[in-house]
């Protein structure tokens, strides 16, 4: 059996594919362990799958796992985890933003304190841009006030998991898991590593404004009710509005001082509408989910996997993975 996989999911990584397996492959080996690479591409366009398949041929250990189209960084590690073979499974991506020489601290660290996670925590992420620190900050807060306290300030998804935490992942029914809030709040014993996160090595991040509110808002609606309670009470407190506005307007008749009153119903309109597209926006939110969840479609489909016992890479698989 392997003992150890580490699974990288890819998209248009060609120019870092090569600065990583320089780092990567030296750390494995010098493990003394049994491993594997399941490195997962998410419909890339620049070259990444080629390079990886020309790296293979001098590294067996190396798997490439090609999925259709691209399917976001979440999926596509759902993926390798569902592929992965290792009894311990290390997640990490190929910007060499998060160290490979701390898989070695982290595999040891679960040995010796028999954990089951063991968190990559960021000590230091002056190298991240001031927006970027500061919309992370704000992330993390967040979600510690609507997940729960478990959730790490400075841990993405740099880990490592024992079988037993990737085979129930793999077993959970979410159509759109967040892998850094879902896997603490299983509740496995875990423990922690420390690093000083680096630049990336090469190309251009994965993860611009428009996925990391993306991603904001799968962590939201699919770990917390909070936008529906948000909702109720924003209905609440508009109505209360609306009960002063009727006092004024029937205290105005009494006392004969009737004017026009276009500006005070404008804004009422505006305010009443505002706040039902706001609350209808987050219901369509939790139903498209829902609806998602029903129809039970893949979140992603394999093309191929080099590590499949037929070898072959040009044959498509038709292999799916279900939430």
């Amino acid at each position: 059996m392997v003992t150890l996989s580490v699974v990288t999911p890819m998209f248009n990584e060609r120019a870092a594919v090569d600065h990583f397996v320089a780092r990567l492959r030296p750390v494995l080996d010098g493990l003394g362990v049994t491993y594997e690479v399941v490195a997962v591409d998410d419909g890339s366009s620049d070259g990444t799958v080629p390079r990886l398949l020309e790296l293979r041929d001098g590294w067996d250990q190396l798997r490439v796992v090609k999925l259709r189209r691209n399917v976001g960084h979440q999926s596509a590690l759902g993926a390798g985890l569902r592929a992965a073979r290792g009894a311990y499974v290390v997640s990490i991506d190929a910007d060499l933003q998060d160290p490979p020489e701390a898989i070695g601290e982290m595999l040891a660290k679960a040995r010796d304190e028999d954990l089951d996670v063991v968190y990559g925590v960021r000590s230091d992420r002056s190298t991240d841009t001031p927006f970027k620190r500061k919309t992370a900050g704000v992330y993390y807060w967040l979600m510690r006030r609507l997940v729960g306290p478990w959730v790490s300030g400075q841990a993405g998804d740099f880990r490592l998991m024992s079988r037993p935490v990737v085979d129930t992942l793999n077993d959970l029914p979410e159509q759109q898991p967040v892998y850094r809030l879902v896997v603490p709040s299983l509740g496995f014993p875990s423990g922690e590593v420390t690093y000083v996160r680096a630049e990336r090595v090469a190309g251009e991040t994965k993860y611009p404004l428009g996925k990391m509110i993306k991603l904001s808002l799968d962590s939201v609606t699919s770990f917390s009710a909070a936008p529906l309670k948000i909702a109720t009470w924003l209905g609440l407190v508009t109505f209360v509005i609306c009960l002063g506005l009727v006092v004024s307007g029937l205290a105005a008749w009494a006392f004969g001082v009737v004017v026009p009153g276009w500006t005070s119903l404008y804004l009422a309109m505006l305010l009443l509408g505002a706040v039902q597209l706001i609350c209808l926006g987050m219901l369509g939110e939790y139903v498209g989910r829902i609806y998602a969840s029903t129809q039970s479609r893949p979140r992603y489909l394999v093309a191929f996997d080099t590590g499949d016992a037929t070898g072959e890479v040009d044959v498509p698989l038709v292999t799916s993975g279900r939430a």
